[in-house]
């Protein structure tokens, strides 16, 4: 592993190699309280919550070995669940779950969960910090899918699998899933063929509209800390628009040669980044 100073931000070039699968570990929902409450109690630093919110084609499971990484080193976690029906909606619900927290908050998203977190944390004082994986950090009034084709590099479209459907007062709604046998290589290419398989199978699918749902602003990364898992061999979201919004915002980056799929590839990396974000909070 190696540091470069750039641009007044530490930029680390990760090349970690451990994979967990998408299953192992049970993500439970848990609030601060009993750790952080002995941590206060005794003097010690109280750390914050962790709040993860995944993106499009995934679940809460997919930040376990992310989960456990946490929990090990005293971190009570939240995998929040994404409705992944629009911006606005998804933000609006992952309020609640940091409302329901008690304590300051470290939030993480990833994918397209980032845009739900950078307008879930404007102007919310519990939030200390933000985490993005792999992630959308979108200015007002850019959607996700806008700043996926500001840059080269993204084969999602060709690997969709898009499914209509009608809504009980007769509008239709398309979710868009991948397609299983182009999830692996697409998705998630530095984890094994099973794991790859099982996601595909278990895989929540996001309501196309939500990826063109512009953010509405503030942008929470104009107020709050940022740090930005890059990853470097990303399929979905081009490697040059992570850096272009990560620089945007000011971030603290750490590249890694991964896919999308990066807290599944890369846990110790996405735990690491997410603890010094926690540390910066002191």
């Amino acid at each position: 592993m190696s540091v470069i100073k750039k641009a007044g931000k530490r930029r680390v070039i990760a090349g970690a190699t451990a994979v967990v699968g998408l299953a192992a570990g049970a993500t439970a929902f848990a609030v601060a309280g009993t750790a952080n409450a002995a941590d206060s109690a005794s003097g010690k630093w109280a750390k914050p919550t962790v709040v993860l919110e995944h993106g499009a084609f995934a679940d809460g499971s997919s930040w376990n070995g992310v989960v456990e990484k946490l929990h090990k080193d005293g971190y009570n976690v939240v995998a929040a669940a994404n409705p992944l029906r629009g911006v606005a909606s998804d933000a609006a619900q992952l309020r609640t779950v940091i409302d329901h927290v008690n304590g300051p908050v470290i939030l993480v998203g990833h994918s397209y969960g980032g845009s739900v977190i950078t307008e879930a944390a404007a102007n919310n004082p519990k939030v200390k910090g933000l985490v993005y994986v792999a992630a959308f950090l979108p200015a007002p009034g850019e959607s996700a899918l806008q700043l996926t084709n500001q840059f080269p590099g993204s084969t999602l479209p060709g690997a969709l699998d898009p499914v209509t459907y009608t809504n009980a007062d007769g509008s239709s709604t398309t979710d868009l899933y991948i397609q299983q046998d182009k999830f692996h290589h697409q998705f998630a290419a530095d984890v094994s063929e099973k794991v790859a398989a099982d996601a595909a199978a278990a895989q929540r699918p996001i309501a196309q509209a939500a990826l063109t749902e512009a953010e509405v602003g503030p942008a929470a990364w104009a107020q709050v800390p940022s740090w930005d898992v890059v990853t470097t061999q990303d399929l979905n979201i081009p490697v040059a628009a992570q850096r272009f919004m990560a620089e945007r915002a000011g971030a603290q980056v750490t590249e890694v040669k991964a896919s999308h799929s990066v807290a599944v590839s890369h846990p110790g990396v996405v735990a690491g980044v997410i603890e010094e974000a926690a540390r910066a909070t002191r």
